[in-house]
């Protein structure tokens, strides 16, 4: 009985007004007929029958805010039919009404409970004032009919508002989902972006750093090495705003013309990796590269990952490995393509810090897309490894041969005789 109150406490205020539209409605119709029925019909639109009209009819007024108590009026005011014939006119309304409102909003066990109790009654009463059997059974039949019909309608309408709402729910939900895959997919790109840059500064700015403390210590007892310092300064510093142009071209808007477009240099891969290690080479750090398995062309992004990966542990060891030298090793395995970079400088223990900051966390992340392991730490006979593992599952239809001037670009990196 609770959920009845439930219902009644959950209507606005104005709406037992819209609710006596239909009463109304009812009503007037009613007593329309009766004032134009033939004398025949013994029936008369007297005072009694008017106000009895008239209560037959409230209980559908209170049916939204008020539905138990309505129903249990309604039945009351059925009950006197029995031994009074007048006293049956607009309750049978009431109790069509009442029934297609419990079908449509009720739960299964409050609307048989609302049968039950309504239409026994009015089927007695129609029954009891039938002049024959066949009479009485023809209106047992077109009652139980018509409160088949309330069943039906109701549970239809009861249907299609759940319908209705199951997709508002589905709609807010797929909206719900595509706002946070487009914040995951923002996201995403600023991780992007800003593991670029940083792989891009850090490489380059370390390098600038380095190469402007030589040129500024050798500037009076060897003007042309730092003559020469300084001209592969330039050339690094250019390289650096080729790359963040790159990067920014990124965030512009598509009606937003490229107009450097013709400046910008395509991602760098594997074949940039010879021009990576002469770089650092100029740095000062002595570094071998070392080529295992017949070299074959990966994807571009696998060719990316892997150069900023180098780029990432070369730059490390500049900064932070201190007099040494450095090797890289790439594997061209079968199933997997390994890279290995390592120094022989002092080790982590005195810049484990720095060395656990964005740099690492962009190698990991870049491995994990394309989904590699890596692993890093301190070399047993001192120095910090970087090694890395990307499965090549689709190099069966890979063509493993080199490219047109006979030899491999990543080969060129290595020294002579070092290989």
């Amino acid at each position: 009985m609770a959920a009845f109150g439930a219902v009644g406490r959950r209507q606005w205020p104005g709406a037992l007004l819209v609710d006596a539209i239909v009463p109304a409605v009812v009503l007037l119709a009613y007593l329309l007929v009766i004032a134009l029925a033939p004398a025949s019909v013994g029936v008369s639109a007297t005072p009694a029958l008017t106000i009895w009209s008239v209560l037959g009819v409230l209980p559908m007024v209170g049916r939204r805010r008020w539905p138990w108590p309505s129903v249990v009026a309604t039945l009351l005011l059925l009950l006197p039919g029995l031994v009074w014939p007048v006293a049956l006119q607009t309750q049978g309304f009431a109790a069509v009404v009442l029934t297609y409102r419990a079908a449509a909003r009720l739960p299964a066990r409050q609307t048989a409970l609302t049968f039950l109790l309504l239409w026994p009654a009015t089927m007695a009463v129609g029954a009891a004032h039938r002049d024959t059997l066949g009479d009485a059974l023809l209106g047992l039949l077109v009652d139980a009919l018509v409160a088949m019909i309330c069943f039906v309608l109701g549970q239809y309408h009861r249907t299609r508002r759940a319908y209705l709402q199951a997709l508002e729910a589905r709609a807010a939900e797929a909206e719900r989902n595509q706002r946070v895959l487009a914040g995951q997919a923002v996201a995403e790109e600023r991780r992007r972006i800003a593991r670029e840059l940083h792989d891009v500064v850090a490489h380059h700015v370390s390098v600038m750093g380095v190469l402007a403390t030589g040129a500024r210590r050798s500037l009076a007892r060897d003007p042309a090495g730092a003559t020469e310092a300084l001209g592969s300064i330039e050339q690094t510093g250019r390289t650096t705003l080729r790359e963040l142009r790159r990067l920014l071209d990124v965030l512009r808007n598509d009606e937003e013309p490229a107009e450097e477009s013709g400046e910008l240099a395509p991602a760098p891969g594997l074949p940039a990796i010879a021009g990576l290690v002469a770089s650092v080479r100029q740095a000062g750090l002595p570094v071998d590269v070392q080529l295992d398995g017949e070299p074959y062309p990966v994807d571009a992004g696998i060719g990316l990952a892997v150069y900023r990966l180098i780029q990432e542990a070369l730059t490390n060891a500049v900064k932070h490995a201190g007099p040494a030298s450095a090797q890289v090793r790439l594997g061209f395995g079968p199933s997997a393509l390994t890279v290995e970079v390592f120094d022989t400088g002092r080790g982590p223990a005195a810049d484990a810090d720095q060395r656990g900051g964005h740099g690492l966390v962009g190698m990991r992340e870049r491995v994990a897309l394309y989904g590699g392991e890596l692993v890093t730490g301190p070399r047993p006979g001192g120095g910090f490894r970087v090694y890395a593992r990307i499965p090549m599952d689709t190099l069966a239809g890979l063509s493993r041969l080199p490219d047109a001037g006979g030899h491999h670009p990543v080969a060129d990196a290595q020294p002579q005789g070092r290989a």
